[in-house]
This record gives C-alpha cells, structure tokens and sequence, in this order.
C-alpha cells in the first residue's frame, strides 16, 4: 500500500513530504496495489494480475471507499503509457509482469521508470566556493516578472564549475533581478544574461524545482 497526496489532479512527492513533516493526515489517501495475504493463505506465488482480481473482490464486497483506494492498472503498451505520464508531467510509470509472483527484491519483472522534464532557466545568482561555484540560483520568466525557481547544485565538473563561474563574474549585478527580492546571504547576484539547462523531475506546490540537475550553460 502507498501514501499519496493528489494536487492539482495528479499525485504529489513534495507535498506528501509537507503533510507528513506537519503530522496532518487529513489529506493522504492509501492506493492499494497488491495483495500477499488472505485469511492466513499465502498468495505471493500466484500471478500478479490474479492477486489484483482477489485485491478488487475485497474492496467490491466491503465496499471500501477514500481514503483507501484501488490502484488501477493498465495493460498494453508500456512506451505509450509513459509518454503520456511525461506529456502530463507525472513523475513516472510502474511496470509489472502481470503473470510473475510476488518477490520482495527488485527484479526485471518489477521497474519503476522515471520521467525527466528538461527546459532552460535564467541564471540569478550563484554561490561562490574556491574554484568555481557551488550552486546556481534559477528564475523564470512569466510575463513581465522574473520568478524564483530554485537552484541546482550538481551536473558539473571541477573544469565546468570554474568555466562557469568565468562567465558569470562578467555579469555580476549589486542586487537582485529577481521581480520579488528572496533573502539568501551567500548569494552572488547576476544580471539574467545566461540560461542554464536544466533537467528536474518535478516542480513543488511552493513553485521550487525539485531534483534538479544541471546540463549546459549558455547566453540568450
């Protein structure tokens, strides 16, 4: 069984993690995906696709309701279905053989593939460290206004941290291009002159990038 939290249609990580770090319950939900046990019989060595009709039985004869939900499944073209879930911006599919038991390690017959989204932001700021940088401050702009993003503090080398520092040093700015100034004490502020390229699994309800990894740097 998996603990989610639904925002904005679709299940989220980053607010789970919230509600979980507050101790509010008020809006998990429990998806139920499989079943190993019933009355005392072990149902790990029938097929998954068998232990999923037992799993729907039970919630149609108790008839159980939210919070606790049945996990559907779709059976088909794996490829298709995780192009949709990147399209919609999930974070990912869950592939199973429907004929294999249950085992409790991971197996060729149980993958969990992650969708990547990839898009380019302007460069706000960076943290400085002997080399190079440490990190990179990230905006976006929506409009007229240059959004907060985040930063990102992985996806270079020691060569590409000090290539990039290089660059960045040309623009430094005294303050903030930031539409509303964020209050960071280590932060190096530049004029939004260069974009970063950046891959990140997800965006968080406070609008944040989340796993985010660097990819390239270049001028608008």
């Amino acid at each position: 069984m998996a603990r989610l939290v639904v925002h904005d249609g679709r299940t989220n990580f980053s607010e789970l993690q919230a509600e979980l770090a507050r101790g509010d319950q008020n809006r998990l939900l429990y998806y139920a995906f499989d079943l190993l046990w019933l009355d005392g019989q072990d149902l790990r060595k029938r097929p998954q696709i068998e232990r999923k009709v037992t799993l729907q039985g039970l919630f149609d004869s108790y008839r159980l309701e939210p919070p606790v939900l049945f996990s559907e499944h779709l059976l088909g073209d794996g490829q298709q279905l995780f192009e949709h879930a990147r399209t919609l911006k999930y974070e990912g599919i869950i592939s199973k053989h429907a004929d294999a038991p249950y085992r409790s390690e991971r197996t060729e017959a149980w993958l969990k593939v992650k969708t990547v989204q990839r898009e380019k932001f302007p460069v706000v700021g960076f943290i400085k460290d002997p080399t190079g940088v440490a990190a990179l401050y990230l905006g976006k702009q929506l409009g007229k206004e240059l959004v907060y993003m985040g930063k990102v503090g992985t996806g270079w080398s020691r060569i590409i941290s000090s290539q990039i520092r290089k660059q960045l040093d040309t623009v430094v700015s005294p303050k903030s291009k930031l539409t509303k100034p964020i209050r960071k004490p280590k932060a190096t502020w530049v004029e939004p002159s260069f974009v970063a390229d950046i891959e990140y699994r997800d965006i968080t309800s406070e609008g944040l990038l989340r796993a985010s990894s660097f990819k390239g740097l270049s001028r608008k």
